[in-house]
């Protein structure tokens, strides 16, 4: 699933090839990915871009007062073409959601891969519409998000880390990648509760949290969008590396399975050399 790194990649890639060029066309190839339809997705035709936002995990084209607002969800995807094909797209059983068509004859589709289609379109006047935009926790690169609401927002939060650091309405844009590096950059068990933290500890996830999105996004930074899933898996230091040696420690990384995800961590770095149980709701194993 893109992040907010990715996210924040794609923003900049695509403020650079869509401010002050016209939509011509939205092409809709599935129709379940539009999820609201007062404006149609037709009124952001002819209309020239303005600018390109985020929200979290949201991606936000405004153009003369709408915005075109996407999530990609897990399996989607944006794919830019120099030149878009002749002809409109055709509905079919392949991953084309979306087509975008600009007056340079430029584009993009989006796409989604697997049989859950959670891939998601919005034209809207005002994001807040959007109730996903709308229940946003606080951005953790935003530069009034400093340790202080930070440890606040942890305060009585009874939950793991994990969770914790994926829920969007506590902290927008961080997934369960990078829950899974911030936690081992902070030297923390995923499954330490968040309440529990000291002000050390909470000065040291904070710490993680904003330098391991700021490292992301820079090596992201100026790379097309057709390249930023390869660059965000070759950045990655402990999750999808399960059986791996942790680049830190070398220590083999290991893994605990949920039904519909898993995480990865370094049992010497981050709970004391002992593996969690690989069940839901694990804890250490004594």
């Amino acid at each position: 699933m893109p992040e907010l790194p990715e996210v924040e990649a794609l923003k900049d890639f695509l403020a650079d090839h869509l401010v002050g060029r016209e939509v011509v066309r939205v092409l809709p190839v599935a129709i379940s990915v539009l999820k609201t339809y007062d404006p149609p997705v037709s009124a952001f035709e002819g209309r020239e871009v303005t600018a390109v936002h985020r929200h979290g995990k949201f991606l936000d084209i405004e153009a003369d007062g709408l915005h075109f607002v996407t999530h990609l969800a897990r399996a989607g995807w944006l794919h830019w073409k120099d030149t878009l094909p002749d002809g409109p797209p055709r509905p079919g059983k392949g991953p084309l959601a979306l087509r975008v068509a600009l007056d340079t004859g430029e584009g993009f589709d989006l796409t989604e891969a697997g049989t859950q289609k959670r891939l998601a379109v919005y034209v809207v006047r005002d994001p807040a519409e959007i109730p996903g935009v709308a229940r946003l926790g606080p951005d953790p690169l935003a530069d009034e998000f400093d340790e202080t609401p930070f440890a606040k927002l942890l305060e009585g939060e009874r939950r793991q880390l994990k969770g914790a650091l994926r829920d969007q309405s506590l902290i927008a844009g961080v997934g369960n990648a990078y829950s899974d590096e911030i936690l081992h950059a902070a030297k923390m068990s995923p499954f330490k509760l968040a309440s529990s933290l000291t002000p050390e500890e909470t000065r040291r996830l904070y710490e993680a949290l904003r330098a391991t999105l700021t490292e992301a996004i820079e090596r992201s930074r100026g790379v097309a969008a057709g390249r930023l899933k390869a660059e965000k898996k070759s950045g990655l230091r402990v999750h999808g590396r399960a059986g791996e040696p942790c680049p830190v420690c070398g220590d083999t990384i290991r893994e605990v399975s949920f039904s519909d995800s898993a995480l990865q961590y370094c049992p010497t770095c981050q709970t004391g050399g002992k593996p969690l149980a690989d069940r839901r709701l694990s804890r250490l194993l004594k």
